[in-house]
């Protein structure tokens, strides 16, 4: 199948009349009539009854018509954006993100999307998961970049990469030494966690509840950079995705398994908005991001970090 291919069906659907449908295509009415011809046989059924002079719709036309215009609409959308200069484009993009990704994944993103779109005004807005939800229901943002949430609604999630979840206590912990634990063995340990409100939470009580592990939660603390500032500096324990724990802070990471708890990372947009072209430039860089990160996770895994 070819793209002119589309681009003459839907002319002739249009009119069904050859000689009309070719004028507007500035080819000959032959030209026109062969390529219809040649479509119909790479697709194995006919398009279009000529009987009687008469050029009609077959079933097969009119169930495939609707589809063939949807997807010259998107190409020629796609054509123009490339014609566009891309750096000349403007606007405003409004972005929610949990605290996790603002440490420094939405940064990358931000700066790589304004090399290529630099007059486009951008606001991040770190929130709560349920917040960023709410307010992409409203309108008040374009994007959310976030965790899976326990319930979409009528929002739209792509999931981008797995992220794995892992211990981490200081240096001077007693399980600072282990490479790897299971679950139930952080039964009645000391540990700082998020509060229950958070969806992160609820998915790590799932766990231990599937375990048989009861921890003692000694602190609640609702951001990440203290409550790991904290764990360095006592005999406390914490779960966190591995890429938010910084370089040289005096921690350790230990895998978590049976079982491994695991986050969804994803693009979350109100129906219709991921199409729009600032929404969909900025996606398409948070697909690039994620993919490196999650290489990355999976090198240091994969080296046996600890």
């Amino acid at each position: 199948m070819e793209l002119r291919h589309l681009r003459y069906f839907i002319a002739l659907a249009g009119s069904l009349n050859f000689t009309r449908a070719a004028e507007r295509l500035h080819v000959t009415q032959s030209t026109l009539s062969h390529q219809i011809k040649q479509f119909e046989d790479e697709l194995g059924m006919l398009l279009f009854d000529r009987r009687a002079k008469r050029v009609a719709l077959t079933e097969a036309g009119e169930a495939f018509l609707q589809h063939a215009q949807r997807a010259l609409r998107e190409i020629d959308v796609g054509l123009g954006a490339l014609r566009q200069d891309p750096l000349a484009t403007t606007g405003e993009l409004r972005i929610g993100a949990t605290h996790t990704f603002n440490l420094g994944f939405i940064p990358g993103c931000v700066a790589s999307f304004r090399q290529r779109h630099p007059q486009v005004r951008i606001w991040v807005d770190e929130l709560a998961a349920d917040q960023i939800a709410l307010r992409l229901q409203e309108g008040a943002l374009d994007l959310g970049i976030a965790y899976r949430p326990v319930s979409p609604g009528p929002l739209h999630f792509e999931p981008l990469y797995n992220e794995e979840m892992v211990l981490v206590v200081a240096q001077s912990h007693p399980l600072a030494r282990r490479k790897r634990l299971r679950m139930v063995e952080l039964h009645h340990l000391p540990m700082a966690l998020l509060p229950d409100s958070f969806s992160t939470r609820q998915m790590l009580d799932e766990c231990f509840r599937t375990s048989g592990a009861t921890p003692q939660v000694m602190v609640e603390m609702n951001t990440l950079a203290p409550m790991l500032s904290l764990v360095s500096q006592t005999q406390l324990a914490t779960i966190v995705a591995a890429n938010a724990v910084p370089a040289n802070a005096g921690l350790k990471i230990i895998r978590l398994d049976s079982p491994t708890p695991v986050r969804t990372p994803g693009i979350l947009a109100a129906p219709g908005t991921q199409e729009s072209g600032l929404s969909w430039a900025f996606s398409s860089i948070v697909r690039k991001q994620a993919f490196r990160t999650s290489l990355l996770e999976s090198r240091q895994f994969g080296a046996g970090a600890s």
